[in-house]
């Protein structure tokens, strides 16, 4: 909703500060006096086209800050990814017009672009009154209200087609690509055969090339192992007993038979020293009757070791990587592949899946037309309360040639201006008042089922009085039970039914004209409304009348 709305230099007003309640706000005023000015400063923060000629005459520019409160998360997140300040969901938005004509605007302290007040501003506020300003003027727009009208029976529905349009979506696209396979997946293809070809022909091992590398050096030094490891054998063991064994073992007698603990311990050293280099011993043994030059095996590993290698350079990647990588070529194969089996199985399964989508989406028209249905009869009896008897609302629901993601259906809110006539679009054959009228009618239908963004009418009392007024008057207010309401009105029978009266008065002072916006008080109320009543302000009847009427509202 829009707590304040401040405004200066704008056409009559110089200055003036607006709080503004929730509720039904009656904004009036004699002709003349300002009140489009209101609605061109509120214009301007929702990203309407600026006018210099709006800038009050002997002034550089204008200014309009508005500071509105939002619960919708999403729209402050984006808000925030702007870099505005939306603290507790409150969001700033400042607009000035120079009189050179130069824009600028802000939100939440952050410099925007003004398309961007234009798209967020149906998410905060929506004027009633011109054929562009209709919160419903788009087809989606109007499929998304009468989804919401009928939610408990279509939410299911659109859930179930939505999860069978993602895998419709999924296998169309594979099948495109299947279909439309392109001399360069051709290559692809190609390319991914030979490379897993070779990897598969080579099947590297885990870390073969360092096992291969120790094998090699071990074959081509065979004679210097020979004699490194002849040597620390004999060293060990001899037949003359002077070998490390021998002489660890009188080491281990003589400390045994010294009697004293200390060498006790050193003693039993000395044995584990023994049996260790007799393990040592039989260690050398075996390696030297396994060791033994073999040119054919060197030369096989050698050529093995090349292969390897090879397979490495042609395709830049180690061999473990390569090995890796095998799962993943095989799928992009796979799916690259557009065999006539595979082309088949997969078209299959979209014809399935196409009849299943097909059959989802009837079922959701059906609950639209249903829903279209109720709300074109509801609308229809709020039109005939609103002066606009015989004017009927038309829900057409109509096939799109392709399934969308919200369904298969193209939804059309249609006005039949009278009974016989050929229905047609929002906006087109009614007047702005009729227009004001009709968007209020569907709004107070579908506001029991949406969290609706401020509402703003203008010309809404055009053409309407007496009862009728009346009942225009008890709608609004029933509006504004699920959303702010804020109208422009020239009928005291209407304004009587506000929550809140602002007066917008002309004051003519010599050359210049200025007007004031104020809040009115419940005197001053009466007043104002008798104003309207009867043009005079003071007169008892009138003043008497404007009681009535205010108290009658209750």
């Amino acid at each position: 909703m829009i707590e304040s709305l401040s405004i200066r230099s704008i056409g009559v007003i110089s200055s003036a500060n607006l709080e503004l309640a929730p509720g039904f706000t009656a904004l009036t005023g004699e002709t003349g006096a300002g009140k489009t000015m209101v609605l061109t400063a509120l214009g301007l923060l929702l990203g309407e086209r600026a006018d210099s000629t709006s800038v009050r005459t002997g002034e550089k520019q204008l200014f309009v800050e508005g500071r509105i409160r939002s619960a919708n998360s999403e729209l402050l997140g984006r808000l925030e990814e702007l870099g505005a300040d939306v603290t507790s969901g409150e969001v700033i938005i400042n607009r000035s017009v120079s009189s050179d004509g130069r824009s600028r605007a802000a939100i939440g302290g952050a410099s925007v672009p003004i398309s961007t007040l234009n798209d967020i501003s149906e998410e905060l506020v929506t004027v009633h009154g011109q054929s562009d300003q209709l919160r419903l003027r788009s087809s989606s727009r109007q499929r998304e209200a009468l989804d919401q009208l009928g939610a408990d029976e279509i939410s299911g529905a659109k859930n179930a087609y939505a999860q069978l349009f993602s895998q419709y979506r999924e296998l169309e696209q594979r099948l495109e690509r299947m279909r439309g396979s392109s001399e360069a997946d051709a290559i692809r293809i190609q390319r991914l055969r030979e490379q897993i070809a070779d990897i598969e022909k080579v099947n590297p091992e885990s870390d073969e090339l360092g096992k291969i590398d120790e094998q090699v050096k071990r074959l081509s030094n065979v004679e210097s192992l020979r004699m490194s490891a002849g040597s620390a054998h004999d060293a060990l063991t001899n037949d003359e007993g002077l070998d490390a064994s021998g002489l660890l073992g009188q080491a281990r007698k003589a400390l045994e038979s010294s009697g004293d603990s200390k060498l006790q311990e050193l003693a039993a050293q000395a044995s584990e020293a023994a049996a260790i280099a007799s393990d040592l011993a039989s260690e050398l043994t075996s390696f030297l009757a396994e060791l033994d030059a073999d040119p054919a095996r060197l030369e096989q590993l050698m050529a093995r070791k090349a292969e390897v290698i090879a397979l490495e350079r042609r395709y830049g990647n180690s061999s473990e990587e390569l090995v890796a990588m095998l799962p993943a070529l095989h799928a992009e194969l796979l799916d690259l592949d557009s065999s006539d089996e595979q082309l088949e199985k997969l078209e299959m399964q979209f014809e399935a899946t196409s009849s299943q989508l097909s059959f989802a989406a009837g079922q959701l028209t059906q609950l639209r037309e249903r829903a279209g249905e109720q709300l074109g009869v509801r609308v229809t009896e709020e039109l005939s309360a609103l002066a606009m008897g015989g004017a009927a609302l038309v829900v057409r629901i109509s096939p799109l040639p392709d399934f969308e993601a919200s369904g298969k259906d193209r939804v059309e809110f249609l006005l039949a201006a009278h009974p016989g006539a050929e229905p047609r679009a929002l906006g087109k054959g009614a007047s702005g008042g009729e227009l004001s009228r009709i968007m209020l009618a569907i709004e107070l239908v579908l506001s029991s089922n949406q969290v609706l963004p401020t509402m703003v009418f203008d010309e809404v009392d055009a053409g309407v009085g007496g009862a009728a007024a009346i009942e225009l008057g008890k709608r609004l207010a029933k509006l504004a039970e699920s959303t702010q309401v804020i109208v422009v009105t020239h009928l005291p029978q209407v304004a009587a039914f506000a929550d809140h009266q602002i007066r917008v008065a002309k004051d003519v002072s010599g050359e210049i004209t200025e007007s004031s916006v104020s809040l009115l008080s419940r005197q001053e109320r009466e007043a104002e409304l008798a104003r309207m009543l009867s043009g005079n302000s003071t007169s008892e009847v009138a003043l008497e009348h404007a009681r009535e009427l205010l108290d009658y509202q209750k």
